[in-house]
């Protein structure tokens, strides 16, 4: 069984790159200034190898998947 993930952004640690919004438009939006604004939370399992892969590209950390339950 695979436990639900949920997006997060550490405001403080993002530049406003804007590449996020990209790589997973599903999930993330941008803002007028280039800023994410998530659309949606839950990270559905479909979603989960391009979230993961839009983690890993954040090139100031600033985006995150949680265990829900944690």
């Amino acid at each position: 069984m695979t436990s639900t993930k949920n997006l997060r952004i550490d405001r403080i640690a993002c530049t406003g790159r804007g590449l996020c919004g990209e790589l997973l438009p599903e999930l993330s939006g941008l803002d007028e200034w280039g800023y994410p604004v998530l659309k949606d939370r839950a990270v559905p399992d479909h979603l989960r190898a391009h979230t993961r892969r839009a983690v890993a590209a954040c090139p100031r950390l600033a985006l995150h998947a949680d265990d829900a339950d944690a």
